[in-house]
């Protein structure tokens, strides 16, 4: 019985019957065949034919499932999602399931000093090579001490850090009731198993999660922890591992039709490519999305990192792809800042068991990772923007990008927040940005003439759009940026 045959004789049943058995097939098929060789036939392909399976028993329930359809967020996810991020935290399920895999790699208790002392070795190992710069750069996850170091310093915030993005585009429409996923470079799961999670907290989604990873000691991470996190909740289906490096990445070899394509912390690790080469496996691979999917690249927050991502942004933007957030590009033209360095900054997560037992050193600070900064950027193949404005026929506004010919004067400006405050008591400073900056661009409210009328500047999310009458412009010729000072008779409006 070929595969074939079986393929379409079960799209045949399953668009007569909303609801059957597999072994029912039986008694369609010209030819004899298991119930087992019938799932084999079919399992890959179940998401794309819009059936859920539930096994029972020795069979198999099959359901029609609704078609993927914009994800609409109940009050009760809402409110459950909310919950968890006043206080983020590894769930204590996925702690004790982490340390398990440290006690089966290393056949001794997860805390026992010895381990622990090793662990720590591998932390300080990788934080040394990670700062370096150039070719002297290498970050590797080849030997087994190196994923127990990743899963106890790095993995924790990355988990709770792609929850928050995930969280909102949610909360923006971009996602489906029914949403296929790969995550390119997964590592020992991160990306799979913040999923998992955050769909613990969502009710009636199903999510297809496939990844790429190279490195073995990474996938045996990931198949201890992936299936076993994701048995706890039926609506996540994981899929193993593509084993395939990114620089060499065969597309052929990718699934198709997918609505979410995640590149998390991984691209700046990927020496191999330069930033045209990273451009343009990037535009191929986004010919696997589907027409409304997204892309969502993340990279840390240091200044190295985080430029470069942006550039990459920039890139892709001038190959076709939009960019949906946080930039947003107000007037026509292309970004031509070359060292945009901008991230978001999230509440701190608890730190896990292990992070404690590790800080029981003469250097605790060494290994508690809580801070969630990272930079990212959301593409897309549709025009779609998270923020927009519409300027009235006889609005006023100055282009940043011809802030050079405002210099000691006041003008009007429409812009992007781009930072939280980076100043300090004297003084409240933001980035901000217009997607025509040549220069950077802060907005700087001293402390004294901080009022009702310009205080929006200080409740404005990153990323969201404000409107600035009426302030001043200075050139710092110490940074080589502008700085717009916010006076007593400065009027600032969020959108």
């Amino acid at each position: 019985m070929s595969d074939r045959e079986i393929i379409s004789t079960f799209k045949y049943v399953s668009r007569m019957k909303k609801e059957f058995m597999l072994s029912e097939l039986k008694n369609y098929l010209k030819e004899e065949a298991s119930v087992r060789e019938i799932y084999r036939a079919i399992r890959p392909l179940h998401f794309d034919l819009g059936v859920d399976i539930i096994e029972e028993k020795d069979d198999y329930r099959i359901l029609r499932s609704p078609s993927g359809k914009q994800m609409n967020l109940s009050e009760e996810d809402m409110r459950k999602n909310d919950l968890f991020f006043k206080s983020p935290a590894v769930s204590r399920k996925l702690e004790r399931l982490i340390e398990k895999y440290i006690e089966k790699k290393t056949s001794k208790e997860w805390d026992d000093p010895q381990i622990l002392e090793k662990i720590r070795k591998a932390i300080r190992v990788q934080k040394n090579s990670y700062w370096k710069e150039g070719s002297g750069r290498k970050i590797s996850y080849e030997k087994g001490y190196s994923i127990l170091g990743y899963l106890a310093y790095q993995f924790p915030v990355y988990f709770v850090q792609f929850q928050y993005l995930f969280y909102e585009m949610a909360k923006d429409g971009l996602l489906k009731t029914r949403i296929k996923i790969l995550d390119v470079g997964s590592g020992p799961g991160t990306i799979p198993l913040a999923i998992i999670d955050i769909y613990n907290r969502l009710e009636d989604y199903r999510a297809e999660i496939h990844s790429v990873e190279i490195f073995d000691e990474n996938i045996e991470a990931y198949n201890f922890l992936v299936p076993e996190y994701a048995s706890f909740k039926s609506n996540v289906t994981v899929e193993e591992p593509i084993r395939n490096d990114i620089s060499k990445l065969d597309i052929e070899n990718l699934p198709d039709k997918i609505d979410l394509m995640v590149f998390s912390n991984v691209l700046n690790e990927v020496k191999d490519l330069n930033l045209r080469e990273k451009t343009e496996l990037i535009i191929k691979m986004s010919e696997k999305l589907t027409e409304n999917g997204s892309i969502i690249i993340i990279e840390p927050a240091d200044k190295v990192n985080s430029t470069g991502m942006r550039r990459l942004s920039i890139e892709l933007k001038k190959k076709g792809l939009k960019i949906y957030s946080p930039c947003t590009f107000l007037w026509s033209g292309e970004c031509t800042l070359k060292d945009c360095w901008s991230f978001e900054h999230k509440k701190d997560i608890k730190p896990t068991r292990l992070m404690e037992a590790l800080s029981q050193c003469d250097e605790p600070y060494r290994y508690i990772n809580t801070d969630i900064k990272y930079s990212y950027v959301i593409l897309r193949k549709d025009k779609l923007a998270k923020h927009f404005m519409e300027f009235p026929a006889k609005s006023k506004f100055a282009r940043l990008s011809h802030i050079s010919k405002h210099n000691k004067k006041h003008i009007n400006v429409a812009c992007s927040v781009m930072s939280e405050d980076l100043g300090d008591e004297k003084y409240k400073l933001y980035r901000i940005c217009d997607g025509t900056s040549k220069k950077a661009v802060y907005a700087v409210i001293p402390s004294h003439n901080l009022s009702e009328h310009n205080e929006a500047l200080t409740k404005a999310r990153y990323g969201s759009i404000i409107k600035i009458y009426n302030v001043l412009v200075k050139y710092n010729e110490a940074n080589d940026s502008y700085n717009l000072l916010v006076g007593k008779g400065t009027v600032i409006e969020s959108e």
